[in-house]
Order: C-alpha cells, then structure tokens, then sequence
C-alpha cells in the first residue's frame, strides 16, 4: 500500500471506531493492497468491481441476501468484530478465507472472506516462498504408499521430508504421535511446513498457505471439523505457540482422536494471541473420487464420504455453529491475558445476553472490561472473557472456571467498567472468603 491508502485506511478504522490489533491491522492492510480501496458502506443493488468492505453492523437476513449479490471475486469481505454470533448468517453466505484472533490491542476476532479462491490461487503461482512437506509411514507400511508423493515433490521441486516411524499400534499412527513428528520437524528446518499424509498426491504445488503469509492454515470438513491430513505452519510465533499446545494435549490425552485435539489446541492459541488462520479449499483436501478431484492441489488416499472424520458425534453440538463461523464460541474462552503480578490465581470474567444486545454494545463491553485488567490486574495474574448468548453457555463457563478454581464475575452488555473492577473483584472475593 502507498502512505496515501494507509493514511486512508486508518481514517476509515477511527471513523468507524475499530480497534485493531498490529496483526489484524496488517491483515487488513494486505487486503487492501490485493483487493483496493476499503469501505464500510453495504451497497443494497449493483455490481462492485473491486475493494474491501468493512462490515461492522450485523445485517439482517434480507440485507445480507442482497449485499451478497453485488460482489464480485474482486471483493473482500472483513468483519472486524466477528465474535458475535450476529454475523454467523453473512459469513455462511460468502466463501471463508480467514480469521486474525484477539489481543490486548484489538480484542476482536477479525474474520476475512470473500467470492471463491480464484484471485489468491491464481496469485499464489508466482510465490517464491516454498514450504517445506513434510511425512511420515509406520515403519513396515507398503513402499508404494509413499512414492507417489515422492514423486509430486520431485516433479514440482520442493524440498521435502519422508521418514519411517514406530508407531505404537503398528500401522496406525496416534495423534501424540503425529504432533511429536511435526514438533521434531519444527526444530530441524527453518523453512515453513507443510505436512500432508503420506499417501497423497500432489496436483499441482501448494503454495498457498506461504503467499498469504499466515501463521497456520488447514481445512475443514463439512466447513467446521478441523483435519489434520493437510496442515501448514508458518515460521511464526502463533504456528509455534499452536504446535506446542496440540503436542501437549496430545500427550495428555493419547486416547481422544486427532481432530478434537486440533481443534482444542487452535482455541487455545486463539485466545492466547492473535493468530492469524487461514481456512483452506477443498482443493488442498480432496479425498480420491471427488468431482473435483481433476482441479485438487492435494488428493488424500482415503475414499470419498460425507461423514464426518472424527468418531465422536457429541462433538458437533459443541462446537458446530462457532467454527462454521470461524469462530472460538461460548464454550471456549474467547481471549485470554495475563498480567505482570507474582500470583498464579484466575478471574473468568463472563459477558452474557451477547445475542440478545447489538453487537457494538457488546464490543464496547469487551474493549471496555479488557481494558481494565491491561490496566489494573487487581492482582490476579490470569484473566479469561468468555462470550455467553444463552444461559447453558453461562453454566458451562461456570462450572469451567470453578474447575480452575478462578474468581466468576458475570456482566452483561452495556453494563459500566469502573477502572478498578478487577481490584473491587479481588476485593470481594477476599470479604467472602472471611465470611463465616
């Protein structure tokens, strides 16, 4: 972008009062520069050419319909407070590249979308940045299931890395020990990575992920289960930070299948920092049979189905609707702080009614109560905000931050944020404990 557009962008984000963090507002910016001139007005009828549009109201069901019908693929579509469920109805109208997670500076989730792939993958050949793909097969495993990716690396020129593994179970390989290989990998090269299961194929290089220079970026099935056949990681902090989390919950948890764990360790770094995700097309996750197998980057070896990869069914009522959504959800923490204060004790902090209160109040709320522990810990070392639209979300944070053994302080939208909150929390907590 020239000084020119970046003086007009950050005219149009303090018009607007949008908060953005360094990494949301560089994302932005990115865009503009692909996409041209931001706006945040929502055009009801005509064609739009090109450009960026800030979404910052929640539109109706019929207003969404008709804004959807003027864009173009020259058109990207940015919500900067992408966290209220308010969006969820646009969002499913539109084609999702991204989210950027919350921070101190910006504590939003901004969700990036737009009218099909074709711009990025058509830019994306020219990318001089290429990962490094990584695999692996248990030790003892037919040859043949690896020398067809050997082969698509030979033939596209990249650098890659095959090992034989012992795998506990023989032929399958659990998730802990998945994580611990692409962990080993991390620390031997410095190029990002790129790990695909052994038995794909490569139509054509996958040089997506490293020309939108995100931190990770992975698919998912049916638009909200995470898989973790196809998943590229950036040199980056967030990638790091998320690699860890996942290796962690791997080896804690040995038995739990590999998606859930993704998708938990995604959360986790989420709402620790703002991690920039890129959503992948199916293109990069295509199963041998698709029709549209003929235009994939990766094929996997596994047959076509309409089910869902993971085993555990009481997962999708958990979490279906939040990552349709690109979204953390009221069952996770939805940002994460700590502050500088020698305590290893907790707050949750827990926003109800979001999706009975306009989304501007809702945002001032958050900006508002995370503000307050940036500047007055009241001593509490851990702060966790957890966005609540129904009473069970509020139970489950609950019982979440019991567990924890945190302090629950519950608000709701709108409501005023005194500058000593937290210190009048710690302050009441401290009067009913000495409460006989």
């Amino acid at each position: 972008m020239t000084d020119g557009t970046h003086t007009d962008l950050d005219g149009l984000l303090r018009t607007a009062g949008i908060r953005l963090g360094e990494a949301q507002r560089h994302r932005l910016g990115w865009l503009v520069g692909s996409y041209g001139a931001p706006t945040t007005q929502i055009a009801h009828e005509g064609r739009r050419g090109s450009g960026v549009i800030v979404v910052t109201e929640p539109p109706s069901g019929a207003a969404a319909e008709l804004f959807y019908r003027t864009l173009t693929p020259g058109c990207a579509v940015v919500i900067p407070l992408s966290e209220n469920p308010g969006f969820d109805f646009l969002k499913s109208k539109l084609t999702e590249f991204g989210t950027v997670g919350p921070s101190a500076e910006g504590p939003h989730e901004m969700w990036w979308g737009g009218i099909g792939w074709s711009k990025f993958l058509a830019a994306a050949d020219q990318c001089t940045v290429r990962p490094r793909v990584i695999s692996y097969h248990p030790y003892g495993t037919d040859p043949d299931a690896i020398r067809a990716l050997q082969r698509s690396l030979e033939a596209f020129e990249l650098d890659g890395h095959i090992e034989p593994i012992a795998a506990e179970l023989g032929e399958e390989v659990l998730c802990f020990e998945k994580a611990e290989f692409i962990a080993r990998m991390w620390s031997r090269y410095r190029e990002p990575l790129l790990f695909v299961e052994a038995g794909a194929v490569l139509r054509e290089a996958p040089l997506l992920p490293t020309s939108l220079g995100c931190d990770i970026a992975l698919h998912k099935w049916n638009r909200w289960e995470m898989s973790a056949q196809t998943l590229y990681l950036g040199r980056t902090t967030g990638a790091e930070q998320l690699l860890q989390a996942w290796h962690h919950l791997a080896a804690s948890h040995p038995t739990i299948w590999e998606g859930y764990l993704l998708d938990q360790a995604w959360s986790h770094a989420s709402s620790h920092g703002p991690l920039d995700t890129v959503w992948l097309p199916r293109s990069y996750h295509t199963l041998t049979g698709d029709l549209a197998s003929s235009r994939a980057t990766i094929i996997h070896a596994q047959p076509t189905t309409t089910t869902e990869l993971g085993p555990d069914p009481s997962f999708a009522s958990l979490v279906r609707a939040a990552r349709r959504a690109g979204r953390t959800g009221a069952r996770d923490a939805f940002m994460v702080m700590t502050s500088r204060a020698a305590a290893d004790n907790g707050v949750a902090v827990i926003l109800r009614d979001i999706e009975a209160n306009e989304a501007r109040a809702v945002a001032a709320t958050v900006e508002a109560v995370t503000g307050a522990f940036a500047r007055d810990c009241g001593g509490y070392g851990r702060f966790e905000l957890s966005l609540c639209g129904w009473q069970d979300d509020v139970n489950t944070a609950r019982e979440a931050a019991r567990l924890a053994r945190y302090r629950v302080v519950e608000i709701a939208p709108g409501q005023k944020i005194a500058g000593d909150f937290f210190a009048s929390a710690a302050a009441e907590a401290t009067r009913c404990h000495l409460i006989p």
